[in-house]
C-alpha cells in the first residue's frame, strides 16, 4: 500500500472501470472504457494526490481509495477546470441519442452536464467524501479496510471533522464493508449515506 503516484492513472482508470456496475465489471455498459474514470476517479488523483493511495501486490495495482478534502472547493474546482473539457467529449444525454447507449453511460454522461452537489446538511459535519475501490482479487483479505485506515490517518492529519459517502441501493456488498470497517449509516429514506467523524 502506498500514494498514488501520476503513472498509477490508468491503473486508477481500469481499476474504476472493472467495479463500476455495483462493484463488477461495467466494460459492456460503456463506449468508452475511460467514462467512469473521468468521474469517479481521475480528478481525486490529479487534484488530490495526496489523499490517493493504492494497494499493489506482484500483478500491479488491484485497488485505490481517493477523497476530497474539502467536498465543496473540490466540487468547485471540477465545475472550473474538469468539467468544461469532458462536456465537449460527451454529449448531454437525449432523446435523439442512440438506443443502444446503456443507463449507465446515460446517468455518466448526465451526471458530467449535471454533476453531483453533496448535500449542505451531510457536508457540514462530514466535509470530506472518499470512492475506493477494489478488483475481486483484492477482496476479503483486509486491504480495504487498510487503504479506509490509511486514507482517514491522512485525513485527520489535514484537520478534516469527518468523512462522507454515497452507496447505491444495488451495492449491498459495499453497504455491509463501511459498516464493518467503522462507518455508521445516517438515517435517510432515499439514499445510503455512510459517515466517519473524525472529532471525537
Amino acid at each position: 500500500m502506498r500514494q498514488s503516484r501520476p503513472g498509477d492513472l490508468e491503473d486508477l482508470y481500469r481499476i474504476c472501470l472493472l467495479t463500476a456496475d455495483a462493484g463488477d465489471d461495467a466494460t459492456r455498459l460503456y463506449s468508452d472504457p475511460q467514462l467512469p474514470g473521468h468521474i469517479w476517479a481521475a480528478p481525486y488523483a490529479i487534484f488530490e494526490p495526496s489523499l490517493a493511495f493504492v494497494a499493489e501486490d506482484t500483478e500491479g495495482v488491484g485497488g485505490y481509495v481517493l477523497a476530497a478534502f474539502d467536498t465543496v472547493a473540490f466540487e468547485r474546482r471540477l465545475e472550473e477546470e474538469w468539467w468544461p473539457g469532458l462536456r465537449s467529449r460527451y454529449a448531454e444525454p437525449s432523446a435523439e441519442m442512440p438506443q443502444g447507449m446503456s443507463e449507465a453511460e446515460r446517468h455518466a454522461r448526465h451526471l458530467i452536464h449535471h454533476p453531483w452537489r453533496a448535500d449542505r446538511d451531510v457536508i457540514g459535519g462530514y466535509p470530506s467524501h472518499l470512492h475506493i475501490d477494489l478488483l475481486p482479487k483484492m477482496q476479503g483479505r483486509g486491504v480495504g479496510r487498510r487503504l479506509i485506515e490509511t486514507l482517514a490517518a491522512a485525513l485527520r492529519g489535514k484537520g478534516s471533522r469527518g468523512l462522507h459517502l454515497f452507496v447505491g441501493s444495488r451495492n449491498q456488498r459495499a453497504q455491509g464493508f463501511y459498516r464493518h470497517v467503522g462507518f455508521t449509516e445516517l438515517p435517510v429514506s432515499d439514499v445510503h449515506i455512510f459517515v466517519m467523524d473524525f472529532t471525537s
